[in-house]
């Protein structure tokens, strides 16, 4: 059996982002999705995490889940095995995006934080097709869940990130970057750019997808993270 595969969610979200790989990846391998909402730091959030996991694992995180992952990378590199980056950032947050996250937590903070994501979302995270909406109903549900206070710690979180180059310049471990082809929060180009930065990526662009592939294109998603996890590919 392959080893434990640890998947780290974006912000505001929850295990159900990676429902159908966890249903479909199950059966060759542990799967575990360990949560992201301890802490004001990206540093702090990586420190929580490793102390829930086991000595060696593969890693896959989604959004500020790949930032979270990178942090896990430069500091315990010998305990990952493999890693997946999808759509997500590998540079500091901008002086512009750390500023217009402000009045966000504010908003969040006086109860308008579904109104403030919804906003957001729609011309940003996900590719237009018939499951639209209802992908975007699930993101609106676990964020509900999660609640304002995680909002502004992950926000916190993301304004004072690390930029993270140069440990993916030293990832010896085999790496796939995926993303969406209509990922317009975290672009095709900067996927491009990491996976070349890295000196064992694959690059994986998903078609028909956007921020969400693994909810957007669930079977193209999970079948790249088996061929990435060296699992059997599931013909369909």
């Amino acid at each position: 059996m392959a080893e434990p595969l640890i998947l780290l969610p974006g912000m505001m979200c929850d295990a159900r982002l990676f429902g159908p790989q966890i249903a479909e990846l199950s059966a060759d391998t542990g799967v575990m999705v360990a949560p992201i909402t301890q802490g004001e730091r990206i540093e702090e959030i990586a420190s929580s995490v490793l102390d829930l996991l086991p000595k060696r694992f593969a890693l896959a995180g989604l959004s500020m889940g790949g930032i979270v992952a990178m942090e896990i990378l430069r500091r315990a590199p010998d305990r990952v095995s493999r890693i997946a980056f999808m759509d997500t950032n590998a540079l500091a947050e901008t002086p512009q995006f750390a500023a217009a996250r402000e009045p966000q937590i504010v908003a969040a903070r006086a109860g308008r934080m579904l109104e403030i994501m919804r906003e957001e979302m729609k011309p940003n995270y996900l590719a237009p097709g018939p499951h639209r909406s209802e992908i975007l109903d699930l993101v609106m549900d676990m964020a509900e869940v999660l609640g304002p206070e995680v909002f502004v710690r992950q926000s916190r979180a993301l304004q004072r990130r690390r930029d993270q180059q140069s440990t993916l310049r030293k990832c010896k471990v085999p790496t796939l970057v995926l993303c969406g082809r209509h990922d317009a929060l975290c672009p095709v180009k900067r996927h491009e750019f990491m996976s070349e930065l890295i000196p064992y990526a694959k690059l994986r662009v998903i078609e028909d997808a956007g921020h969400l592939p693994t909810l957007e294109q669930p079977e193209k998603t999970t079948q790249a993270l088996r061929e990435w996890m060296g699992l059997p590919l599931v013909l369909r």
